[in-house]
């Protein structure tokens, strides 16, 4: 999965406790700024190579068109770039389930669950893998992951699933 460790700000002094899972993810954008830039200029420059082959023929509406394409297909990817700014984070302590959702739009949501209390749930197709991936506590599901691709997130739920457990089964304390 490509996800990169993060880790949450401690609320209170002295709050030391281990960290069994942490993971930050956000959906894939294979295409950079710099791909962008250079998909818009090759765009841009047959649209105009085009239009004005029509403009010559007497049709000069058509290289407006032409040029109505292009605006709408870079705000097609001004809208894709937007979608994914959303990420979401999870954290697993033995004593608390920390998430953080964020939206496309900015807007955050932050949750906070007893591990002993919560359960992982899955709605799996065998044909296709892990659909849906939720942390149920006390019936209501919090869905988590789903952005993720079908591997991705198998491999997400196995992560947490050991996460769970170790928190359930709780953290041994050496006296030295």
């Amino acid at each position: 999965m490509s996800a990169a460790n993060t880790a949450f700000p401690t609320e209170g002094a002295g709050f030391d406790e281990p960290e069994l899972f942490s993971v930050r993810y956000q959906p894939h954008r294979s295409l950079g700024p710099r791909g962008f830039l250079v998909v818009m200029g090759i765009i841009a420059g047959i649209s105009f190579v085009c239009g004005l082959a029509f403009l010559m023929m007497g049709a000069w509406p058509v290289f407006g068109l032409f040029g109505l394409d292009v605006l709408a297909i870079w705000w097609g990817f001004r809208l894709n770039y937007r979608a994914a700014r959303a990420c979401e984070e999870i954290t697993v302590t033995p004593s608390v389930i920390r998430l953080r959702h964020v939206a496309a739009d900015g807007t955050e949501y932050r949750e906070e669950l007893n591990p002993l209390w919560t359960r992982l749930t899955r709605d799996e197709i065998e044909d296709f893998g892990v659909q849906r991936l939720a942390l149920e506590m006390r019936g209501r599901p919090y869905v988590i992951g789903s952005f993720l691709h079908t591997a991705q997130r198998e491999e997400l739920a196995e992560s947490l699933a050991r996460a769970l457990a170790e928190a359930k089964r709780g953290v041994v304390r050496s006296a030295v």
